[in-house]
């Protein structure tokens, strides 16, 4: 398998090595279960069915997540096996099947969802860095797209995540899911069934980068429902940089969270800023893999 499935495009043959997502070809999957703590509309009564796949095409240096992310912490599984997670969560009662960084995994995805089609919707919660192609590819699989815009500014994305281009290729990625999905679809309990939600988490000493990044989603994406969190935590390499090496203050958030409302953005959720803490972070211990 000679993967292009992510922008960094780099043509590495991961059936016999690892790409510079740092895993091999077959899914490695860290954790799956019910998950409470997404949005309301994604967790539902019961919780979101999330499955959390190792390695990352981003690798942002404060990953909350950098034990998979980075560490690459999970199990290989087959196709066939992912197709048997997806149905025991559907048979837990998950309100959806949550795919979190599964912009490596476009292959695996397709195959196990041509395995085995749960009777519920399909969310591929990315982090904004992905490809037109890929996002072609899975047209007609996924139902829900639950994506990060991380970055306006090309040098902070840079610094960062070591991605100078994230910002138009997030741009590109979120005009893409909204033309695959057009609206936002709910079922009579209220929870999602077909739609886009835009996250955005706002970093420390970055306010002017949050705005501008709310002025486009409100200029440029078509009925635009938007998640501004507050939950920022400096974690693994945010020690690295003195401007994110701490807490969000009441300030900041502030400012953007009363942008956001002011051009109308405010049709979606804003975390309270006590939601800064690791308790965010789940234990990657193999649950349910």
């Amino acid at each position: 398998m000679i993967c292009s499935n992510c922008p960094r495009k780099c043509n590495i043959d991961r059936s016999k090595n690892i790409g510079v997502c740092g895993v091999g070809e077959l899914p490695r999957v860290a954790k799956a279960y019910l998950h409470q703590d997404e949005e309301p509309v994604i967790t539902g009564k019961n919780g979101s069915g999330t499955i959390f796949f190792s390695g990352c095409n981003l690798k942002c240096d404060y990953c909350q997540n950098y034990k998979i992310s980075h560490k690459n912490i999970g199990k290989y599984i087959t196709y066939e096996r992912l197709a048997g997670i997806y149905k025991e969560l559907e048979m837990q009662g998950a309100t959806n099947i949550n795919l979190v960084s599964p912009s490596h995994y476009v292959h695996a995805i397709k195959k196990s969802l041509d395995i085995y089609r749960p009777n519920i919707p399909i969310v591929y919660n990315s982090s904004g860095y992905d490809s037109i192609e890929s996002l072609e590819m899975l047209r007609d699989y996924i139902d829900i797209f639950l994506v990060d815009f991380k970055y306006y500014d090309n040098e902070l994305s840079k610094r960062l995540s070591k991605a100078f281009d994230y910002p138009e290729v997030a741009k590109n990625a979120i005009q893409k899911m909204r033309e695959i999905i057009p609206h936002n679809e709910y079922d009579e309990y209220g929870n999602l069934k077909k739609g886009v939600i835009i996250r955005h988490l706002v970093l420390p000493s970055h306010t002017d980068d949050s705005i501008k990044i709310l002025d486009w989603i409100k200029d440029n994406i078509k009925e635009p429902f938007v998640s501004l969190m507050s939950q920022y935590t400096p974690m693994h390499k945010a020690i690295l940089h003195s401007d994110i090496n701490r807490k969000l203050k009441p300030l900041e958030y502030k400012i953007v969270l009363e942008h956001m409302v002011s051009i109308g953005l405010n049709l979606g959720y804003a975390q309270e800023l006590d939601s800064a803490t690791s308790c965010y972070t789940p234990e990657f211990d193999g649950q349910g893999v």
